[in-house]
């Protein structure tokens, strides 16, 4: 952890929603004038589209059926501790990007599938932002989750998080309902041993919970809308959280506990907004004290 060069990591699994709780990071940034350099976990994995398939080929023939993007093995874990603990200690450090789409394929000059060039972090940034599967990751050779000062996990329900996995791979991939099955299974057991235990090591999770029956999430028409769901908001030390402010302001919400808050799913943006807010500030006056 660092005062002067601070670290913010969302971790979740894919489907999970992190990438639209990064959105709402990036309007405080802007309100709040933060600069930010951005990390995508994808950045970090190991092979590019072509050579992951013929990885997982020959995982399989050699008989593991479980190799996936949850693996250790198939992300570059040491190295993106390296870019952490860089950051932390000198505000530098070095990221790419992996392009998903044609459209990222023309921003970028290079095939989707594949990585774009590394390119340095800007020294000038208030703070690093990680957004992934891995930011706080513990293995037998890494522990990212100690050079985070802030750190939020996103999980929904593990049936939403499969519906939402579905229909944001069959739509955007297009991918068969059964090959997404096959991904979900392929990735089960790394997801038990890598990505819960990350939840554990967060400071507050966001938890998203349909209010509407999603028991065969592979029929699922439809993902339930934030009408349909439930926030549940769960700190890690509660102390020094204001929660009969955020009740206050957080219109239908109440505790289900002494360190959760459960929370309309349509207020999650809100939520979000006055939890994460102060957090930042505080990152940010650290700094200026350090600096």
């Amino acid at each position: 952890m660092s005062a002067k060069h601070p670290i913010i990591a969302i971790t979740g699994s894919s489907g999970a929603g992190t990438t639209s709780v990064k959105k709402i990071f990036e309007q405080i940034f802007r309100r709040e004038s933060v600069r930010a350099d951005f990390i995508e976990g994808d950045a970090f994995h190991r092979f590019d589209r072509q050579a992951m398939k013929d990885k997982m080929a020959s995982e399989e023939a050699a008989g593991n059926r479980n190799f996936s993007h949850f693996s250790p093995e198939a992300n570059l874990l040491e190295e993106l501790q390296e870019v952490f603990g860089d950051y932390g200690r000198k505000g530098r450090g070095r990221t790419r990007h992996y392009i998903h789409d044609e459209g990222e394929a023309r921003l970028y000059g290079a095939e989707p599938g594949t990585f774009s060039d590394w390119v340095p972090l800007d020294e000038a940034s208030d703070l690093l932002f990680y957004e992934g599967l891995h930011g706080c990751v513990k293995t037998d050779t890494v522990d990212l989750a100690q050079l985070v000062d802030l750190k939020i996990g996103v999980v929904p329900v593990i049936n939403l998080e499969w519906i939402q996995k579905i229909h944001r791979d069959r739509a955007s991939r297009g991918y068969s309902t059964e090959a997404v099955m096959d991904v979900i299974l392929r990735r089960m057991p790394d997801y038990v041993k890598y990505i819960c235990p990350q939840f554990a090591r967060t400071n507050i999770n966001f938890q998203r919970v349909p209010i509407v029956d999603t028991s065969d999430p592979f029929i699922a028409r439809w993902i339930p809308t934030p009408d349909e769901s439930m926030i549940v908001i769960r700190f890690a030390n509660p102390r020094g959280i204001d929660f009969p402010y955020l009740l206050s302001m957080i219109p239908g919400s109440f505790m289900s506990r002494a360190n959760s808050i459960v929370a309309p799913g349509n207020k999650l943006d809100i939520a979000m907004q006055l939890i994460l807010t102060p957090l930042i500030l505080q990152l940010m006056e650290k700094k200026r004290r350090a600096s």
